[in-house]
């Protein structure tokens, strides 16, 4: 959702996987104004907001909540954590064409904000400004200037590999193939996914990532239970490889060692040549076609569910 930050990747980077696509701009072969853009001006946006009845979580349980795009309520019984929270109904100049889950005056009372990188979608500060009640938030290294005025008691950041125990929690901020500019040529800024470890139980977030290498390292240093995977914008008018479709996804999970796989980034924004439909479709062919189908769980948004 921004510009390209320069051609100096930050010190932070992840190194390139071996085996990369390669993909031409294709500004000058398709015209995304009037292909993706206007027409989304006359969809009707679908979803309703649910009126979430939060479940009472015993020992070793966990719930989701997908608000919608890559945005999660992470509950356990001690703890609600919200990750990458966005109820913007625009983008810039991309319309929202699904409701969020649930009103923001539904949520309950949010102990800790994780934020990805800050890419529009992601780093909402309206949305962050309605959340903020004096608690913590994380966020990747370069990233704090643009939360600090917005009423959080902490403001937290973590390069790859960091690790930060809070409250119980074990938190460790994880790499990815991605980019972290808020503007043009804004290249100092992090970006990663987290790993949320509590009571034997752990959620793995990606943020935003393209397939690369790292994957294999997360699984064999985390082994995450449970990945919420982006599956969509996988062709952007740009060309640039930052996005996973549902094929890489399945490879991913496979290769994190993870039980379930929840799709996350996709039929919410269309910020990508691919229709709102395909994502979803793509990803039960390639489960089925690598056998794990029935670890991959779509969740409705605004309905909590425990695992």
């Amino acid at each position: 959702m921004t510009a390209p930050s320069s051609s100096h990747p930050p010190a932070h980077s992840a190194p390139k996987a071996k085996k990369e696509r390669t993909r031409k701009p294709r500004w000058n072969e398709r015209n995304f104004i009037t292909e993706v853009l206007i027409p989304s001006l006359f969809v009707k946006r679908g979803g309703k907001r649910q009126q979430p009845v939060f479940p009472k979580l015993h020992k070793g349980q966990l719930a989701l909540t997908f608000i919608g795009h890559a945005s999660f309520l992470i509950q356990t019984p001690k703890h609600n954590i919200l990750v990458d929270p966005n109820w913007a109904n625009w983008l810039i100049v991309i319309r929202r064409l699904k409701h969020a889950g649930l009103a923001i005056h539904d949520l309950p009372n949010i102990d800790l904000v994780l934020i990805t990188h800050a890419h529009f979608d992601h780093l909402n500060r309206r949305t962050l400004r309605k959340v903020a009640e004096q608690q913590p938030i994380v966020v990747p290294a370069g990233v704090s200037n643009l939360v600090h005025d917005l009423g959080f008691e902490h403001v937290h950041e973590m390069n790859w590999w960091d690790v930060w125990e809070h409250a119980g929690l074990k938190i460790t901020f994880t790499p990815a193939k991605h980019w972290g500019a808020r503007v043009l040529h804004d290249s100092h800024r992090g970006y990663g996914g987290y790993v949320i470890e509590y009571d034997g139980r752990s959620i793995y977030h990606c943020g935003d990532s393209a397939y690369f290498s790292g994957f294999r390292e997360i699984g064999r240093k985390l082994a995450p239970e449970i990945a919420l995977m982006p599956i969509g914008a996988y062709d952007p008018p740009s060309g640039r490889d930052v996005h996973m479709g549902p094929e890489e996804a399945v490879r991913a999970f496979q290769e994190l060692k993870s039980k379930t796989l929840v799709p996350m980034h996709y039929g919410t924004y269309r910020m990508s040549y691919e229709p709102m439909h395909e994502p979803e479709e793509r990803l039960k062919l390639a489960g089925a076609e690598h056998r794990c189908l029935h670890q991959i769980h779509f969740l409705p948004e605004g309905v909590p569910q425990v695992f």
